[in-house]
């Protein structure tokens, strides 16, 4: 089909049904392949896997249940909706990025968050610019330029905790090692834990942001001591 035709069907499905766009927004803003580095970062898991902590798909599913309700993916989601809220409110934004930044509890988490949200700004320009400043946190910057965008607040949420969790699972297939099999069953038992975090964090405040998810944090501050690494977290 010729790109012209291409382009006015496309015109004519979001005039006359369902806007799609949003959604490939996400698909793209949250695909493997869109450049913020995320390959590179374990959050942790690197030390928790020479710890003996991950060794199987079922320590891993239970780990990740942990860090998405408990830990950081529950953090980051309150702190991504917050700035999806305030995506045309530029003093918000920044009190919101600092809140962000402080809450990182080790160097590397932080750079983790720091790191992919600079890349995320330069990589979403094409569709859109946000109120941040450049060194935003990874979370912020998405709900920042899904708000701007029209996207759906719990849509992106939601798409936000299966794609942290896919990163993760990836970099444990790497680490432990597990089979590509093994790592799809543990992304699908997530889906209910993924689906009740995003739920979870719809009414809350920023007063609410914090966790439990101790080895997680643990993990992130003695990975920059481990002999050999394979990821930057």
């Amino acid at each position: 089909m010729p790109v012209a035709a291409i382009i006015i069907a496309a015109t004519t499905m979001t005039t006359t049904g369902t806007d799609h766009r949003p959604l490939l927004n996400l698909l793209a803003w949250l695909s493997p392949a869109f450049p913020t580095g995320g390959f590179a970062y374990s959050h942790g898991l690197e030390w928790a896997v020479e710890a003996g902590d991950i060794k199987d798909g079922d320590r891993l599913r239970e780990w990740l249940a942990d860090v998405l309700a408990n830990g950081s993916g529950r953090t980051d989601t309150i702190l991504l909706r917050h700035a999806h809220r305030s995506a045309t409110d530029p003093a918000a934004l920044r009190d919101i990025v600092a809140l962000a930044t402080a809450s990182a509890p080790a160097r590397e988490r932080r750079d983790e968050s720091l790191n992919q949200g600079r890349a995320f700004q330069l990589a979403v320009a094409p569709w859109t610019t946000t109120h941040l400043p450049e060194d935003a946190p990874y979370a912020v910057a998405i709900g920042a330029a899904a708000g701007k965008r029209g996207i759906p607040e719990d849509d992106t949420a939601v798409a936000y905790l299966q794609a942290f969790a896919t990163n993760l699972i990836s970099a444990a297939v790497r680490l432990v090692p597990l089979g590509q099999t093994a790592g799809l069953r543990v992304l699908a038992a997530l889906e209910p834990v993924i689906l009740a975090t995003a739920e979870e964090t719809k009414p809350a405040a920023l007063d609410d942001i914090g966790g439990c998810a101790f080895r997680s944090d643990i993990a992130a501050m003695r990975h920059e001591t481990q002999y050999t690494r394979l990821f930057r977290s």
